[in-house]
């Protein structure tokens, strides 16, 4: 569940794009951007070509020969929510993946797509440090949650592809 500490930072965030005319810079870099395509469920691409991977979060794999169980429902899912759409980037505490995809936690309407995507069984948990340290736990206790309701890949899935 969001906070409204957390709520309250994203929409101060987007009002500040908007007072700016979209050119607000984060330490990682741009804090808005056009989603021209879904590459898989946790990974986008926005307008200009960079890539960003979705912090925290771990989709079952579609890309590179993988067909995981509920990858293609977790590709859906991201794409119904952000492709074509404008999003709002929170950087965390690294700019980067080891393949140069920019690490974000990536707000759509007011909605967080990692945690939404943790919440309704489409990712497990992947914490590589430091990315994703503060939130973490959070993000963990989210992942508990669905396996216990079984919700998506937890009640569909054996084994799923992201459990470690």
């Amino acid at each position: 569940m969001l906070t409204l500490r957390r709520q309250a930072g994203v929409v101060g965030l987007g009002l500040l794009v908007a007072a700016c005319g979209g050119a607000v810079e984060g330490a990682c870099g741009p804090t808005t951007g056009r989603v021209v395509e879904v590459i898989d469920g946790d990974t986008l691409v926005l307008e200009g070509g960079e890539r960003v991977r979705y912090l925290l979060a771990d989709a079952p794999e579609t890309t590179g020969g993988h067909a995981d169980c509920f990858g293609a429902e977790a590709r859906a899912f991201n794409r119904r929510l952000v492709e074509g759409r404008g999003v709002t980037l929170v950087d965390g505490e690294a700019c980067e993946d080891r393949f140069g995809r920019r690490l974000a936690y990536v707000w759509v309407d007011g909605q967080e797509v990692n945690s939404l995507l943790v919440e309704r069984g489409l990712a497990c948990v992947l914490h590589v440090p430091p990315a994703g340290s503060a939130r973490r736990a959070e993000f963990q206790a989210l992942e508990v949650r669905a396996r216990s309701a079984r919700h998506g890949m937890w009640g569909a899935c054996s084994p799923v592809a992201c459990a470690r």
